[in-house]
């Protein structure tokens, strides 16, 4: 299956019991950390389900509480009431059910307001036949409800600051844990990509596995923050404002939850729609980025051949595509959250409709009506983010796949249980009967076999395709070979621990990588054992500090990328000081000099005379005139030793070394 279609496969991924198991085994060392989020969770969303109910009893019991029911009675019973006029009244609502069988013959009165004035009568008397109460009296059977107000105020400012602090901390929690997990993520990732062989790459576009390590790691940090907790939050708060409303009234309760089966319909439908088009935008985006670092890696060949309006009208094609498909999830979004919003306001509107009229009779409390309104508000906010958070967990599923894809790849070189230690390599290398393919059959080198001995200089030389540089690779084991066996001091180079082997190899390539950082980072390579003194001297044995010494900051100048402030040669002389700073048994120069000029090339050949003494030495090379004095030059033909010898040797032959030096010269030669 190719890439593209892969990447469309993988996007689409729905929930995965198996990848969700395996994310949460990274959050497994985090389990006490997350414990407390998850309890502080709870505690904000009881408090959020608190205020309108303490919202609800200030209005009912207090606000409105003066019209409740009263009990008159004479003084001296035991009811703590209010005294009035040789009275004293007790609130029915502050009565259990045996006191009200107890009070039951006693008569039943209530303060009705009138003209701004309040009147105490008998219930449902006419207010003619009532006393009005003057400021004080009235103020006497408000104290309660003052009281009460306050103390519902007091218990309101404590749920809202309780709440922010156990938000605050919940939040701080989740998104630091968050953060660690896909901080140790993305380490395993990259250290794994770091450790795969080399055909991995062969495979598979950068701007992909940029993707990975970047866009794919965050989607997973939304998981962990968006939904692995606040998943609960929501079905927590749904639960419990069911709960809580079909306890205050289970008829309106039903009205209330009776739009449900729209929302659920309403979901399904838009979850079905975005889907589609979130696995086209995710097949579009990683498009874009591997485009985009093809673009910026080859922005040099792009200019020269002035390829600029191509390459941007390519980029703009598939730049356009993926505006099309956002726009697309734009509008679906644009549907559904008013969609969402008319049924919740439906729903509203039916509460009103009929609990209006109730309270008006008297048989539902105001109080309740408001905060049926509240909870239905609240009911509808987690439905919204259920649905979003499908996307996100369908986000973080698709790149789970892609991220353990990587991690699960197992092309690598694999080291053997217990290898051999690389003591004092002496360079000693023989190819036996060598056959290489980098894919299955397409053989690269067929029955190779030469021996290179100990301080030795030889070349490979041969056109494009020959298979000199997959020699080396297979020198520096960055691939394996099918058929027959290579030996580095008499011993397979399988046996040797593969890092400690390229220890032992310092290689020269023609594309001198270069990495942001000072002149002196980049010989170092991060090696703290090696000193400034000894890059001081390495640089100066390969003549780089010719250069160097001319920069404004010496070894401490910055390089920008790639070492695009530095000429092809500076970058050559650079990579030999690096070479020679591991100071390694085995030098290989892939084409080391073909990208410097005259001038450098004398500083170079000046150096290596130096270099290669007592030191394996490989060079492949298309200038012969750098490789004359080698002890012996190895002739490759379509992956084939077709001639073997020096200089002399070969040209005394007049095969096909003959001709590449003649046409090379162009016949001023003996």
């Amino acid at each position: 299956m190719s890439n593209g279609l892969q990447e469309d496969k993988v996007a689409g991924k729905q929930y995965d019991s198996k990848l969700m198991k395996r994310l949460l085994e990274y959050a497994k060392p985090y389990w006490k950390i997350l414990l407390v989020a998850t309890i502080m969770m709870m505690l904000v969303t009881g408090l959020e389900l608190l205020r309108p109910y303490l919202l609800k009893i200030a209005i009912d019991d207090y606000i409105t509480g003066y019209e409740n029911p009263m009990y008159e009675m004479d003084i001296g019973d035991d009811y703590n009431g209010v005294i009035y006029n040789s009275k004293e009244y007790i609130r029915i609502d502050d009565l259990d059910k045996d006191q009200v069988n107890a009070l039951s013959s006693n008569p039943l009165v209530n303060i009705v307001k009138e003209n701004n004035n309040y009147y105490i009568g008998a219930l449902d008397s006419d207010i003619g036949d009532r006393s009005m109460l003057d400021d004080n009296a009235y103020s006497l059977f408000r104290e309660r409800d003052i009281a009460g107000i306050n103390n519902i105020s007091l218990l309101f400012l404590i749920a809202i600051l309780l709440g922010f602090f156990f938000n605050y901390g919940q939040v701080v929690i989740l998104n630091y844990t968050s953060q660690k997990i896909i901080f140790n993520i993305r380490q395993e990732l990259y250290k794994h990509i770091q450790s795969l062989s080399i055909s991995y790459f062969d495979r598979n576009p950068i701007g992909r596995l940029v993707t990975r390590v970047s866009n794919d790691t965050e989607n997973l940090n939304e998981m962990y923050t968006s939904v692995l907790i606040n998943l609960f939050k929501d079905l927590f708060i749904l639960v419990g404002i069911m709960f809580i409303m079909l306890q205050m009234n289970v008829r309106l309760a039903l009205i209330s939850l009776a739009f449900i089966p729209l929302v659920l319909i309403a979901s399904i439908i838009f979850r079905k729609k975005i889907r589609v088009l979130y696995r086209l935008g995710r097949s579009q985006i990683a498009k874009i980025n591997s485009k985009l670092n093809e673009n910026i890696t080859g922005i040099r060949t792009i200019q020269i051949f002035e390829k600029q309006d191509k390459m941007a009208r390519d980029f703009d094609e598939i730049n356009k595509e993926y505006l099309e498909t956002t726009k697309g999830q734009i509008k679906l979004f644009a549907i559904f959250r008013p969609g969402m919003e008319i049924i919740r306001s439906l729903g509203i509107a039916a509460v009103i409709y009929y609990a209006g009229g109730e309270v008006i009779s008297g048989a539902i409390e105001f109080g309740v009506l408001y905060a049926f309104i509240e909870y239905l508000q609240k009911f509808f906010r987690p439905i919204l983010d259920l649905t979003e958070k499908y996307n996100i967990m369908q986000s973080a599923m698709a790149a789970s796949e892609r991220i353990f894809n990587i991690l699960d790849e197992e092309s690598f070189i694999e080291n053997k249980d217990n290898p051999i230690k690389t003591n004092n390599i002496k360079g000693k290398i023989e190819f036996k009967n060598v056959w290489f393919a980098y894919e299955s059959d397409n053989w690269v080198l067929k029955d190779i076999s030469f021996t290179i001995h100990p301080g030795e200089t030889i070349a490979f030389v041969g056109a494009t395709g020959a298979g000199k540089s997959s020699i080396i690779n297979l020198i520096t084991r960055f691939y394996d070979i099918q058929k027959g066996e290579i030996l580095i001091d008499g011993k397979n180079v399988k046996d040797y621990h593969k890092d400690d082997l390229r220890r032992e190899i310092g290689v020269v390539l023609q594309d001198v990588f270069v990495f942001t950082g000072t002149i002196e980072d980049n010989i170092r390579l991060n090696n703290k054992d090696i000193s400034d003194e000894r890059i001081m001297e390495v640089s100066k044995y390969v003549n780089a500090d010719h250069f160097i010494k001319k920069l404004p900051n010496k070894y401490k100048e910055k390089v920008m990328e790639r070492g695009s402030t530095l000429s092809s040669g500076e970058r050559q002389l650079l990579a030999f000081a690096r070479t020679l700073a591991y100071d390694p048994s085995i030098l290989i120069l892939d084409e080391a000099t073909s990208n410097i000029d005259t001038d450098t090339e004398i500083l170079i050949q000046d150096a290596l005379a130096k270099l290669i003494k007592n030191r394996t030495t490989i060079a492949v090379a298309h200038r012969l005139s750098t490789i004359q004095h080698a002890d012996k030059i190895i002739v490759l033909n379509k992956g084939l030793i077709k001639e073997m010898g020096n200089h002399q040797e070969l040209l005394a032959k007049e095969g096909m070394y003959y001709d590449l030096y003649r046409l090379q010269y162009k016949g001023s030669f003996k």
